[in-house]
């Protein structure tokens, strides 16, 4: 039986007939962290493979193996979601992921069929899937894939959502960023302060806001999930991060300072649902880890919270919504997250919450970055990059 794995990619032959299970088993491998997939299907720990057959492993992070039946139709169930006490088929599992985006747009009100949406669509499961639920459920939702020179990583990613947005016939902006702002994101490697991840979260709110403001979008959604948000709550807690705790939200309003409403309607739901349903619904998708990810205390998080929710199932959803319900919609309610005034970048008049200093004009995080970064390439390629 060949067996093949990803991120890393190699290829294992384990003797068949036998279970997926005792193939996870053999090659120690936890089924809670993985997608088993044969014949382009998800299959579950149960089912016996002959000795011929063919396996791919994806990891993810959440969730597990489960039981045979689906709880709505009785069939043959494909995925469980654990902290549900809940085992679906693949038609039945998609509603599931439907009825919790639903969930989440009318609780935080979101968005609305009139509104515009910018969905930022990276090439992973979760913005490609969220992208794909949203054109679904009959929202207007457009694309923007913004290019971040990371070699092949990049290629590949914005092959994969040009593909799907030809697919779908909808609309998809394109932004280069070394080509419109004079960077890529290695060129930041190695910066004093502020990591590679850090210059390429902030390039990435930046340029999305940017955008949804210069082509007239009502509202701007992003993929962030179940553990992405819980695993950003843990980090902000362990630190006392309270203004980054005041402005973590699932459903950020528009200023009249230029800053566009924000959303995340895929909160409720975990990685390992993502992606099950790119799988189920045929959505190609980047498996691997950006290879610049390496040393981001987000995984980190997540993996604790992972060690959680394996014996405790629904801690993740219980740690994060008690913080929506109870905190942040209470002790944050009417906070100033910084204690600072918006005002107007001197450099490229989008909002900065930097303070006001006498004689000093304020200018925003994403443009005094870009100055480090581009003037540090332009020392190395031995030319002089004046200030944009």
């Amino acid at each position: 039986m060949k067996v093949v794995l990803r991120n890393p990619s190699r290829t294992e032959v384990v003797a068949g007939p036998a279970r997926v299970g005792d193939v996870l088993d053999r090659l120690a491998i936890n089924p809670e962290t993985v997608l088993v997939i044969h014949a382009g299907e998800l299959v579950t720990k149960d089912l016996v493979l002959a000795d011929d057959a063919e396996l791919e492993v994806r990891p993810v992070i959440s969730g597990g193996a489960g039981p045979a039946r689906c709880q709505q139709c009785r069939g043959t169930a494909v995925i469980e979601v654990q902290r549900h006490h809940a085992a679906y088929c693949a038609e039945h599992f998609v509603d599931h992921v439907r009825t919790q985006v639903r969930e989440a747009i009318d609780r935080h009100r979101m968005v609305s069929y009139n509104d515009r949406i910018l969905v930022a669509v990276s090439g992973g499961k979760d913005s490609l899937a969220l992208w794909d639920l949203l054109l679904d459920m009959g929202y207007r939702a457009d694309g923007l894939y913004l290019g971040l020179g990371i070699g092949e990583y990049s290629d590949h990613s914005g092959r994969l959502v040009a593909e799907y947005a030809a697919t779908r016939d909808a609309a998809l902006h394109t932004v280069d960023l070394a080509d419109e702002y004079g960077y890529d994101i290695p060129d930041a490697t190695g910066m004093r302060n502020r990591s590679s991840c850090g210059v390429c979260g902030l390039s990435k709110r930046y340029v999305f806001n940017r955008v949804a403001l210069e082509h007239g979008y009502d509202v701007m959604a992003t993929g962030h999930n179940l553990d992405d948000e819980a695993a950003q709550l843990l980090g902000n807690v362990l630190r006392w991060q309270t203004p980054f705790m005041a402005r973590q939200s699932v459903a950020l309003p528009a200023t009249a300072d230029g800053l566009a409403r924000k959303v995340k309607p895929l909160y409720r739901l975990g990685e390992r649902e993502m992606a099950a349903y790119c799988v189920i619904r045929g959505l190609e998708y980047v498996v691997e880890e950006c290879p610049m990810v390496g040393g981001n205390t987000v995984l980190r998080y997540k993996a604790a919270l992972n060690e959680l929710e394996r014996s405790s199932p629904g801690t993740k959803a219980q740690f994060l919504f008690g913080f929506l319900d109870r905190v942040q919609s209470t002790h944050f309610a009417n906070a100033d997250p910084a204690g600072e005034e918006l005002v107007a970048c001197s450099g490229c008049g989008l909002p900065t919450t930097r303070p006001r200093q006498a004689g000093v004009a304020p200018v925003c995080a994403f443009c005094r970055t870009r100055e480090r970064v581009v003037k540090s390439v332009g020392r190395r390629d031995g030319v002089t990059v004046a200030r944009p």
